[in-house]
């Protein structure tokens, strides 16, 4: 075992390589080196479940495997009931889908804190997950692991230890650790290894080394004003950061396994790549 990389949807290079359906990215990947893709259902889940198994059977073919962002507009801690049950049903409609692809990891946003506290919206957020965590088992979906997503605006729900606090509730829910959002929302946090590494260690003393080995990962440079995440950016940008070096050098030291989704604008199969050729230089 050992890291997988890839990108969050294509690249522009897939259709200025000739590739125009969905059905030939797993062959494009492969080409490119890279052995995971994250679908991308941001807008909603507009795939059909034939489809979709139509989708995970060439790219088990091809070995890539997969992993689903779930729509954005989930928002767990909103305080209006309608919209956690909505929240629900989307993460439903996003487990069935990347069940049939064969995969077993959706990624959500758990929302933001809008006019109450942080500590009120994590409370409604908690509950929101234990009731999707039922809504899975009761469709004979709880081997899908939901990932919170670590957030890179400020009053969005989603710190590192917001994000573990919601982990604690399930073994099987994996942190979706987003270095560029961490890093945005503290305003460039990142700046030594030893940085990086208290994400790490953070993980391991909170959810033990099974989780610290499996965690999900988004990486990208990213833009931020005062308010955190602006833009995202390529990994040819040389101001904002984070750079994914000490990242790679941590998962390689403690062993991991975990996944390496790239959200470069435009370019995130070609800087998947560049993690996954430095991940595999540690091993020479």
């Amino acid at each position: 075992m050992s890291c997988k990389f890839g990108p969050a949807g294509n690249s522009e290079s897939f259709k200025n390589m000739g590739y125009k359906h969905s059905l030939q990215v797993p062959e494009y990947l492969l080409k490119m080196g890279l052995d995971c893709f994250e679908y991308q259902c941001g807008r909603g889940v507009n795939i059909g479940i034939d489809k979709a198994a139509e989708f995970g059977k060439v790219a088990k073919e091809k070995g890539i495997s997969l992993s689903l962002h779930a729509p954005y507009y989930i928002s767990m801690s909103s305080t209006e009931e309608e919209k956690r049950l909505n929240s629900i049903n989307y993460i439903l409609s996003s487990a069935r889908v990347v069940n049939a692809m064969g995969g077993n990891r959706i990624i959500v946003h758990t929302g933001s804190c809008g006019k109450i506290s942080r500590e009120e919206a994590l409370i409604l957020a908690k509950d929101t997950m234990k009731r999707s965590l039922d809504a899975l088992d009761n469709e004979n979906l709880g081997h899908i692991h939901i990932c919170p997503e670590t957030m890179g605006k400020v009053n969005q729900l989603g710190t590192l230890s917001e994000v573990i606090e919601l982990c604690t509730l399930d073994e099987r829910l994996i942190p979706c650790i987003d270095f560029g959002h961490l890093n945005a929302r503290d305003l460039g946090f990142f700046k030594t290894k030893e940085d990086f590494e208290i994400v790490y260690d953070e993980i391991e003393n909170k959810l033990g080394e099974n989780r610290l080995k499996c965690f999900h990962s988004h990486f990208s440079k990213i833009e931020y004003t005062k308010g955190g995440e602006k833009c995202h950016l390529t990994f040819a940008d040389t101001v904002f950061g984070p750079d994914f070096e000490p990242v790679m050098e941590l998962s390689y030291k403690k062993g991991c396994n975990n996944i390496f989704i790239c959200e470069s604008a435009g370019t995130q199969a070609e800087d998947a790549k560049q993690m996954k050729d430095y991940y595999k230089s540690l091993k020479k």
